[in-house]
């Protein structure tokens, strides 16, 4: 399987640490971020990534020259942001080979089982064209919010509201069929944000599993903090 790994990001929440460092390369207990993802996915099998570059991309790109695993990853630089949908858009051809493939926002740290987090998509409903990690959160007003049915498909979404209906978030984990590639061009734009112009539109079309064990956005300094803080680390 493939793998896009999103690190262009901004990191505008985690100022000023990311004033001088890419948020995907900021670390638990000195490991990268985007290391802890190459090392943990490389295990399960996922043996080509990508990953986009924009904001200090010339730290991300020095860092995949001299990662172990340089020639598994193929770098992608965005002059301008496209958001998650635009840049697994634009970047169709590498997937061309694939039935299934991963996209993951690198700055995102959690741990799981994911070989069985990549059988529950093969094992999926044959309705849906996607598997979104979920987990619970103690901040839902700032996460996107799922509801879901008994057989564990999305048949609600809340992003970022006031009053979420429960503490169910979209981890920003996903593995997607081929058939997205449809969906995003029915669009005809270049900047796709995938949790407002995507995910709401395909409601009941979405397969989820439960990471149980440890996932937290690094978006904020007290969320880094949280995450050097845990005993079970990597």
């Amino acid at each position: 399987m493939k793998a896009l790994l999103l690190a262009a990001g901004l990191g505008t929440r985690l100022r000023p640490i990311t004033d001088t460092i890419p948020k995907c390369l900021v670390t638990i207990r000195d490991i990268p971020l985007l290391q802890i993802w190459l090392e943990e996915l490389i295990k399960v099998g996922v043996n080509e990534f990508l990953v986009n570059v924009h904001y200090l991309h010339e730290q991300v790109e020095n860092f995949v020259l001299n990662s172990p695993y340089k020639d598994k990853i193929t770098l992608v630089y965005e002059e301008k942001l496209l958001g998650t949908g635009g840049t697994i858009l634009k970047n169709k051809d590498f997937f061309k080979d694939s039935d299934s493939f991963m996209v993951i926002h690198a700055d995102n740290y959690s741990l799981c089982d994911y070989n069985q987090f990549i059988n529950s998509h093969y094992n999926k409903p044959k309705s849906t064209i996607m598997t979104m990690m979920t987990f619970t959160t103690d901040t839902p007003q700032s996460c996107g919010i799922v509801e879901l049915d008994t057989n564990g498909v999305v048949i609600g979404f809340h992003e970022k509201v006031d009053n979420p209906p429960s503490n169910l978030a979209n981890g920003a984990v996903y593995i997607f069929d081929k058939e997205i590639f449809e969906l995003l061009e029915s669009l005809n734009q270049e900047i796709i944000d995938l949790s407002t112009e995507i995910l709401p539109k395909i409601l009941g079309n979405i397969f989820t599993f439960h990471n149980n064990k440890i996932h937290i956005d690094i978006g904020t300094v007290e969320n880094l903090e949280k995450a050097q803080r845990l005993k079970n680390v990597w």
